[in-house]
């Protein structure tokens, strides 16, 4: 377990303790708050009627999208805590490019509020983070999907079971049928726990879903090991 210099707390604690301490609230500036404060959450985070298995927005009362209505995608559920605009996308972006993990706790507790999230995780077997390539994590220092994760469901997150088999062009700015392409053979499971998934209910998490190629490509592999039920948990979704 790694240390922190000062304080002697591992790193983990110490980001959650941080993450728990009065601030200033990152949107608002409103002080003292949490890194997102109440009044910012009640505001920002819209009551969206959304497609039961790619969460894209629909009319009030409608369960499902005509898209997934012609062509069924390999996820059962797919569950977005908000759109992906202003104030969240800045968020993500400190998250992700400008190595501030300290987002995690705060972003995921708006994942955990979503409609049916907490159901999803309770009856979940296996939370699987979707995986970075070797590349950028180094770059990056670490995966926001696995942060993501652990915050939600800590016992439950399997970051080894979902792979990442090789490098792929960045997706943003592709369209859906460029980026199928760009993730064929891209993922892989572990061989060792790939039976473990037979029958078993998995929940797939990522930051942000835009065409839903990442997280279909990934959810294919699963239920190809025989996952009973596969869903999809992200912070953001693009419109």
């Amino acid at each position: 377990m790694r240390f922190t210099r000062s304080t002697g707390i591992s790193r983990p604690w110490a980001n959650h303790l941080a993450a728990l301490l009065p601030s200033q609230c990152a949107v608002c500036r409103a002080w003292p708050a949490q890194r997102v404060c109440a009044a910012c959450r009640g505001q920002f985070v819209p009551a969206q009627a959304r497609c039961a298995t790619c969460a894209r927005t629909v009319p009030e009362g409608l369960a499902r999208c005509g898209e997934c209505l012609a062509h069924p995608p390999p996820l059962d559920a797919c569950i977005a805590a908000v759109p992906y605009g202003y104030p969240w996308a800045g968020a993500l972006a400190e998250f992700k490019f400008r190595a501030d993990p300290g987002w995690a706790q705060a972003l995921a507790g708006l994942m955990r509020e979503a409609p049916g999230a907490r159901d999803a995780l309770a009856q979940a077997r296996w939370v699987l983070p979707v995986p970075l390539s070797r590349a950028r994590l180094q770059e990056r220092g670490y995966n926001q999907a696995l942060l993501l994760a652990r915050a939600l469901a800590a016992p439950l997150v399997h970051a080894g079971v979902l792979l990442r088999s090789r490098a792929t062009e960045a997706q943003s700015g592709l369209p859906r049928a460029q980026r199928l392409r760009n993730l064929r053979g891209a993922f892989a499971l572990d061989p060792q726990a790939a039976p473990l998934l037979a029958g078993t209910q998995v929940v797939l998490v990522d930051d942000v879903m835009t065409t839903g190629a990442t997280l279909h490509a990934a959810a294919a592999l699963v239920r190809e090991a025989g996952a009973r039920h596969v869903s999809a948990l992200v912070l953001a979704r693009t419109e």
